[in-house]
């Protein structure tokens, strides 16, 4: 996979919102289009990157979160769930084991989207 792509009604809050809340690095930030619609690229390490892009044709919350979540490893699951729920971001589910992969627990974002911190078992 090359990358994943959020689209929004608000780019700019999305993309802030995983920066300053989740911790992830933003990149590239460009505007495209004739309509000045803003991009942001989250680094998501030696992964495929994550795109927030506007797009005049999504308005408002997800109304169907379930369809995709998209993970982000973590180090220490219990640190960063700890950390999350500090910040007051909406946890979906309480973290859970998956025997042979490792720890996870899901998350929703402002626009309504599920993201998911997964803790691969050590070796």
């Amino acid at each position: 996979m090359e990358s994943l792509t959020l689209f929004s009604e608000s780019a700019k809050n999305l993309a802030a919102f995983y920066r300053d809340i989740v911790g992830i690095k933003i990149g590239l930030e460009a505007e495209m289009g004739e309509k000045g619609e803003e991009l942001y690229e989250l680094k998501l390490g030696k992964g495929p990157n994550l795109y927030v892009i506007d797009h005049s044709k999504v308005k408002g919350k997800n109304t169907n979160p379930d369809r995709i979540i998209f993970n982000l490893e973590v180090d220490d699951i219990k640190k960063e769930v700890a950390r999350l729920k500090k910040a007051k971001v909406k946890q979906i589910q309480d973290t859970y084991h998956i025997e042979g992969y490792g720890w996870i627990s899901t998350f929703e974002d402002i626009d309504g989207n599920y993201f998911q911190f997964v803790q691969i078992r050590q070796k």
